[in-house]
């Protein structure tokens, strides 16, 4: 009895030990969440210089471009900046950009007109938008380790490079952060064809029907 007693006592001991020694791995265990994608808020801004006779060809295509790149992928507003002061010239080409973006498609509410604490009256004028950008890792400064080691972990480094060219890729980084809205479905026409089918008629539109009928013609 007291043999088995003290063989009891060892093991607990023993087991105890192992319980306590070692360090737990703080490292995430899938390449997935150890690099994960992100964005990071980022600023498409533009700044244009003050011109007596208003603004230059050069500015005008500048703002063209800045109005499309915020139709593709700009949320939010529009901000447009002059100089503090009461420079004419300056006064005419702030309002001049505003109409010279409405012009380039973009609404009027989603334009801001602001002033701002410039050093010069005559100081550029600012317009631009917030982004989200997406993060690219930079992988060749992860630590990698291609020791032996006792674990299913994945080594540093695994699935950096994967990751990072979906980052490069994604056209719209503000897709990363969650998905785009989806618009109502037409329970108009879904109510047409489910009434078609229980009375029994066609319940294809007339247009697929003639796609049809093309496709039938062309197959005998």
């Amino acid at each position: 009895m007291m043999r088995a007693l003290l063989l009891t006592v060892a093991a607990t001991a023993v087991l105890g030990g192992c319980a306590s020694t070692g360090t737990p791995d703080t490292q995430p265990l899938t390449p997935l969440s150890r690099y994960s994608l992100r964005v990071e808020p980022g600023l498409d801004r533009i700044a244009l210089a003050v011109h007596e006779d208003g603004l230059s060809s050069n500015q005008q295509a500048a703002l063209n471009d800045l109005a499309g790149r915020y139709l593709a992928s700009g949320n939010g507003w529009i901000r447009i900046e002059g100089p503090s002061g009461d420079d004419p010239a300056a006064a005419r080409q702030t309002w001049a950009v505003r109409s010279a973006l409405q012009s380039a498609g973009l609404p009027a509410e989603r334009i801001v007109v602001a002033s701002y604490a410039a050093p010069d009256p005559r100081a550029p004028i600012l317009a631009g938008f917030e982004t989200v950008r997406a993060v690219v890792p930079n992988c060749a400064a992860e630590p990698r380790s291609m020791d032996g080691r006792f674990s299913n972990a994945g080594s540093m480094g695994l699935g950096c490079a994967i990751n990072a060219n979906l980052a490069a890729q994604i056209a719209d980084p503000r897709d990363i952060a969650g998905h785009r809205p989806i618009s109502p479905a037409d329970s108009g026409r879904a109510a047409v064809v489910f009434d078609n089918y229980r009375r029994g008629e066609v319940t294809s539109a007339p247009q697929e029907e003639l796609v049809q009928g093309r496709i039938a013609r062309a197959v005998e």
